[in-house]
């Protein structure tokens, strides 16, 4: 029998970490594009998806404001809006990578996306109800919700109110040109550039101004950094993204033909642009510039390449670290905290020529 190369074509998949809540991360070599398709973005969350009514949608702002205000989806979509490119990463990936090992979800490289996100403004939304003076931070409530430490709680966080007032934080109900599929945040989710995932808040509800600091458990609990195995003592909260990098080719342990091969990946920060990749072949002796593929762009990552030929019989230890505009660089070793999250020590492979 006669099978063409449309017959036998293969398509890659998530990687499952858990099914109830559904977690479920990226191979990491396949994000070759820019824009990360829907079936490639990985899945992140606390409790199993939300019910989506079939009754019509509405965001509440309430709280501290001069006019609060109920705004039904479509009013929501004919308002001003923006796109914005940006990348979404869980502040777990790369959690298996700690030593000593931690508990959670035990992301790989593959907890990240890219796409481009069309919403309203934050600013913009805030503006038609007005911000009482003394207003300290907005908190958003999703639709997601279950049992934590015994009680029943939504998935709720906040942002300090200069950076939920920043142009780029969106209220997004579109994602790669579509309207923003269930199991990211159907009808609405919350779109914070240069923040980890966490404050990407997904099946928005409602959104509240507060005068005071909030301390909800997804807030002090969870999205911590705790330095300390036994107590709280020099917690910071999870905020902006490390910045850190992936090699997508090679494979890790990988074994190829001798000759010419390129090591390619990509790398990303949070505030600032990548101004630089490097990559050493021989366990950080030495340093080599590689080949970033296109200007920079706050928010997105950066593809990078080098080509070197690999001699036979040999094995190579490859790593590669990045920098950015603020004067940031990936460590030797990462910050190791209890909950593991912000993992960015230099990235690292090991393989084989035959």
């Amino acid at each position: 029998m006669y099978y063409n190369d449309r017959v036998l074509k293969t398509k890659p998949y998530l990687i499952t970490r858990s099914l109830n809540p559904e977690n479920q991360e990226t191979p990491i070599h396949f994000l070759e594009i820019s824009e990360t398709p829907f079936p490639l973005t990985f899945r992140r969350n606390h409790f199993i998806y939300p019910e989506i009514s079939i009754q019509p949608y509405f965001l509440t702002i309430t709280g501290s404001v001069k006019t609060p205000v109920t705004l039904h989806y479509n009013q929501i979509t004919s308002m001003p809006s923006r796109t914005v490119t940006a990348l979404v990463e869980c502040s777990g990936n790369k959690r298996a990578y700690f030593e000593p090992k931690v508990f959670g979800e035990q992301w790989t490289e593959g907890a990240i996306s890219q796409g481009n996100w069309k919403g309203v403004p934050l600013s913009y939304l805030l503006s038609l109800t007005g911000i009482n003076a003394g207003a300290r931070e907005i908190v958003f409530l999703g639709g997601d919700s279950g049992i934590k430490k015994g009680q029943h709680v939504h998935f709720e966080r906040s942002l300090p109110l200069k950076k939920a007032l920043d142009s780029n934080v969106i209220v997004a109900w579109e994602h790669n040109q579509k309207p923003l599929n269930p199991k990211h945040g159907f009808p609405f989710r919350l779109i914070v550039p240069g923040w980890y995932g966490m404050a990407s808040v997904k099946w928005l509800k409602t959104i509240r101004v507060i005068d005071a600091q909030f301390s909800g458990p997804f807030q002090t609990d969870d999205y911590v950094y705790y330095p300390r195995l036994d107590q709280d003592k020099d917690s910071v909260p999870v905020t902006t993204n490390h910045v850190n990098s992936v090699i997508q080719q090679p494979l890790d342990r990988q074994i190829l033909k001798p000759g010419k091969h390129e090591v390619t990946g990509i790398a990303w920060t949070g505030e600032g642009i990548i101004t630089s990749v490097e990559i050493s072949l021989d366990n950080g002796t030495t340093w080599k510039s590689t080949s970033l593929q296109y200007k920079p762009h706050k928010y997105q990552w950066m593809k990078w390449s080098y080509s070197h030929v690999f001699e036979r019989n040999n094995e190579y230890t490859i790593k590669v670290r990045a920098f950015d505009s603020n004067g940031h660089s990936q460590p030797n070793q990462a910050y190791w905290n209890r909950k593991g999250y912000g993992y960015n020590e230099i990235s690292q492979i090991t393989i084989q020529i035959e």
